[in-house]
């Protein structure tokens, strides 16, 4: 027998991950009653089948490749990896897929957990579907956000369903190496996966659609990695897709590719993009289109539909498909709910805590492969797109006395485009070991227009490979 009852709160959080926690911590700590709907595991995505497990079985990697080539450490760092130990590593900071610390916060931070299926019933409701089956009619005083994330997109390919394939969900979750994994995507995902899964002792084929790896970043950036996987035995080839694709009677998957070639491998990963969580979410109620990615303002606020009150949060709304640009909107999206809660109208400004710029300006990522790469801002494509006149400095990293301390066969290179008028930097990418570590000041020349001028009194220490920022200034002073 089922029930339903009627529970009326300040604000509803749909979706317990980072992006939803961080929504949910602001309001609650402004004095709004907040409650959270998860479905699945409070923590996320990013805690579960991304950014976490992905970490842990890639940081074994690179920290071998470094270490094989630091003088004095004993060789035997290059035997195979402990497999058993990388995944139990793995399975610890997942949690072993257990949510009860994260339960535990929510209620230390005086939000009530709500667990079901979410959707939207109309102007500040939402209907939730419980597992027991009953149904629980939330309606909210001032807001309700959408903070449900994205899911792996997959192509519509004659026989995907069969072949059962692979997502990010299982290329992090796997109990043990596949003999064989073929790789579909040339993304940070694809790259990631072919990496970590090759040095756990997969024979590893990365089919790339286009002519690079990384294609939306620099391409001195794909090239390195390209390289790097090449040299750890993958095969990587360019200019394929997979036209047919079958599950074999041995159990194998069979791929057929567009230049008439074929792939046999014990699993398919495709890791082929994303599309939002929002095919069930009852959209339509509201005259917008199931399935589809929420626009939003600077606010967060739903375009398209009145009275202030519906915020998508987060991947769901496709401004910055990261879980750290994600928290960014959710601290901004608190904000703006909380200034209205009490009656006023926050300023849109550019520099205030209401208003998510840096999705546009400033959004910093990290590819975790051998070698790293970083990027923050404009690459040299997204300028000439869009008509930006910069000028473009480049410096090998592996001329920089931090650098070979780091390892001495270092391989890298560092860019950034500087705006000819303005004389800021608008864009970065940095490609060689232990540069994720360059890419926070970066983002705080770009965010704070930093003149290049003033650059020159930041002094790095020496010797680290900060002081490319140092040799960056010179090379474009000397050309």
């Amino acid at each position: 027998m089922t029930t339903e009852d009627t529970r009326t709160y300040d604000v509803i959080v749909i979706g317990a991950g980072p992006v939803g926690e961080n929504v949910a911590d602001r309001t609650a700590a402004a004095g709004l009653s907040t409650v959270i709907v998860e479905s699945e595991l409070v923590g996320g995505e990013c805690s579960y089948w991304a950014c976490e497990p992905s970490k842990a079985l890639l940081r074994p990697a690179l920290l071998r490749a470094d270490a094989l080539r630091v003088p004095g450490i004993d060789p035997a760092v290059g035997n195979p990896l402990d497999v058993d130990a990388v995944l139990a590593h793995r399975d610890r900071m997942s949690a072993g897929w257990q949510d009860d610390d994260q339960v535990a916060w929510v209620a230390s931070a005086g939000i009530d957990l709500l667990r079901g299926h979410g959707r939207l019933a109309g102007e500040r409701e939402v209907s939730v579907r419980t597992p027991d089956g009953d149904t629980v009619r939330l309606r909210a005083r001032h807001a309700v956000a959408v903070c449900t994330g994205s899911r792996a997109a997959l192509p519509p390919l004659p026989g995907i369903a069969e072949l059962r394939p692979w997502t990010s969900r299982e290329a992090t979750s796997a109990r043990k190496p596949p003999g064989r994994l073929a790789v579909v995507g040339a993304g940070v995902v694809g790259v990631e996966m072919a990496t970590a899964w090759q040095a756990l002792g997969s024979r590893v084929v990365l089919l790339a659609p286009g002519e690079g790896l990384l294609p939306r970043m620099e391409p001195f950036a794909g090239e390195l990695v390209t390289e790097r996987l090449g040299e750890a035995g993958a095969d990587v080839r360019f200019g394929v897709s997979v036209v047919a694709a079958e599950r074999v009677p041995d159990g194998a998957a069979r791929l057929t590719l567009s230049d008439g070639t074929g792939v046999v491998a014990d699993e398919v990963l495709f890791a082929t993009g994303r599309a939002p969580r929002t095919e069930d979410l009852g959209l339509d109620a509201l005259g917008l289109v199931p399935g589809e990615w929420l626009a939003t303002d600077d606010s967060l606020t739903v375009t398209g539909v009145p009275g202030e009150w519906l915020y998508a949060v987060g991947d769901v709304n496709r401004r910055a498909l990261f879980t750290h640009q994600g928290k960014y909107q959710a601290r901004i999206a608190g904000s703006v709910i909380a200034a209205r809660a009490r009656g006023e109208r926050p300023d849109p400004g550019r520099w205030t805590p209401y208003s998510s710029t840096a999705d546009t300006e400033a959004v910093p990522g990290v590819v975790f492969t051998d070698p790293e790469i970083a990027t923050v801002g404009l690459t040299t494509a997204e300028a000439e797109r869009t008509g930006r006149d910069v000028e473009v400095v480049d410096y090998e990293l592996g001329r920089l006395a931090g650098a070979v301390q780091y390892r001495p066969d270092y391989r890298g290179r560092a860019r950034v485009l500087i705006d000819r008028d303005r004389q800021v930097v608008v864009g970065a990418t940095f490609a060689g070991p232990g540069v994720a570590e360059l890419l926070y000041s970066a983002t705080v020349a770009i965010t704070g227009e930093v003149p290049v001028e003033r650059l020159w009194h930041a002094v790095p220490a020496f010797p680290t490979i900060s002081e490319v920022w140092l040799r960056l200034l010179e090379t474009r002073r000397d050309s």
